[in-house]
C-alpha cells in the first residue's frame, strides 16, 4: 500500500505534512515532519485496533504542550550539566531549559524543528531530513541529519545518520511514550531490561559519573516485574540504564508486555544505554489520541542513548563526531 502524504498543520511558515505508513500485518504507523514525532501507531487486536503511542490528534498541542511526544531529541539528547562543555580548548555555553541544565538540545532543539520527508514506497519507509546550522542551540558545527523510519510488519526500524564539518557532540534518541493497554497508566506493564547497571544521578538529575550496579535496587529489570513496588505502589523510572556488553544485536534489549500479555513491545538497539522513563513528569493540559488524558505514569519511554553527560564524563563513550567520523544509529520496535 502506498504511503499517504498529507498537511498536518504549519509551523513557523513552514508546512508540517503527515506521512502514513501501513503494513501487510494491518498495522498503521503516522509521522509527522514537526520532529519527526511518531504521532499515532496503532495495532490489530481481538476486536479492532489499539492505538499504542501518546500523542495528539491535532497539530496545535504539539508546539505548546508535548513532552517530546513521538520525537527525535538533539543535537544532544538527555541532559547536560550546567548547560555548557568544552571541546579543543573551547567552552561552549548552551541555552539552559532544565533548570542549570540544557534537556534534549534545547528549547529549540531537533525535536522542535520541521524535517523534510521524503517517500520510499518501494521499502514503505520516509527518509527525513534537516540541516542544522553552525551555532545552532550553541552547538559547533553544520550538521546534516537523516532520520528513516521503515515499517516491515509489526517492526517499525529507524536509522539515524549525521554528518558534520568540524567536530561536534552528536547523541540522538526517539523519545517515543506507550502505553500498550487499555487503562490509564502503565504501572501494571512488565519490564525487562538487559543491564545489570545505571548511572547514578545527582540532585540535579544529572549523571555524578559513577556507574554503579543495579542488583537490590529497583532498577534492577534483567527479570520482569511490573512498575510498582512490593506493596504496590508506583516506582518512579526515570534513569539511565547501562546495557550489558557483550550482547547480540539480535537480541532485544528491552521487553514491555500490557497487562494479561495481550501485547508485547520489543526494542533492539546498537547504542550502549537506554534511558527508562514511566512519564514521571507528565503532565499534559489537553487531551490526547482518542481524547486521552496525559498525566503521571500515562506512558512509558525506552530512549535507546549514549549516557546522559558523556561531555563532563569521559569515561563514558564517547559522544563527539567529526567530518571522518560520521554519526550513525539504529533501533528497532516490535509490537505484536
Amino acid at each position: 500500500m502506498a504511503i499517504a502524504v498529507s498537511t498536518f498543520g504549519e509551523f513557523r511558515e513552514q508546512r508540517v505534512d503527515q506521512f502514513r505508513l501501513t503494513s501487510d500485518t494491518g498495522v498503521v504507523v503516522d509521522i509527522i515532519g514537526f520532529g519527526v514525532a511518531v504521532r499515532d501507531w496503532r495495532v490489530p487486536v481481538k476486536g479492532g485496533m489499539r492505538a499504542v503511542a501518546l500523542g495528539f490528534e491535532e497539530f496545535a498541542p504539539y508546539p505548546l504542550h508535548s513532552p517530546h511526544f513521538g520525537s527525535l531529541a538533539g543535537r544532544v539528547a538527555n541532559r547536560i550539566k550546567d548547560a555548557s562543555f568544552t571541546l579543543d580548548g573551547i567552552t561552549y555555553d548552551l541555552p539552559a531549559n532544565a533548570g542549570t541544565l540544557q534537556l534534549h538540545g534545547g528549547e529549540e532543539g531537533l525535536g522542535r524543528q520541521v524535517w523534510t520527508g521524503q517517500v520510499d514506497n518501494a521499502n514503505n519507509a520516509v527518509r527525513f531530513s534537516h540541516f542544522s546550522p553552525d551555532g545552532a542551540m550553541g552547538y559547533p558545527g553544520n550538521v546534516n541529519f537523516s532520520a528513516t523510519y521503515t515499517l516491515d510488519g509489526n517492526r517499525l526500524r529507524l536509522e539515524l545518520s549525521a554528518t558534520t564539518d568540524r567536530p561536534t557532540p552528536i547523541s540522538l534518541v526517539q523519545h517515543q511514550y506507550f502505553n500498550l493497554g487499555t487503562t490509564d497508566t502503565v504501572l501494571d506493564h512488565t519490564i525487562q531490561v538487559e543491564s545489570g547497571a545505571y548511572t547514578e544521578l545527582g540532585a540535579d538529575l544529572a549523571p555524578t559519573g559513577a556507574i554503579l550496579p543495579s542488583a537490590g535496587t529497583a532498577y534492577d529489570l534483567r527479570t520482569p516485574r511490573t512498575m510498582r513496588d512490593a506493596g504496590g505502589a508506583p516506582v518512579d523510572y526515570d534513569i539511565g540504564m547501562v546495557l550489558d556488553t557483550g550482547r547480540r544485536n539480535a537480541d532485544p534489549i528491552a521487553t514491555v508486555a500490557a497487562p494479561g500479555d495481550e501485547l508485547t513491545l520489543k526494542l533492539w538497539s546498537d547504542r550502549p544505554g537506554v534511558q527508562v522513563y514511566n512519564s514521571v513528569w507528565t503532565d499534559v493540559p489537553v487531551p490526547g489520541i482518542e481524547g486521552r488524558r496525559y498525566g503521571k505514569y500515562s506512558g512509558f519511554c525506552l530512549e535507546d542513548q549514549a549516557f546522559a553527560d558523556a561531555l563532563h564524563n569521559p569515561h563514558f563513550p564517547n559522544i563527539i563526531y567529526s567530518p571522518d567520523r560520521p554519526y550513525r544509529h539504529w533501533c528497532e520496535f516490535e509490537i505484536a
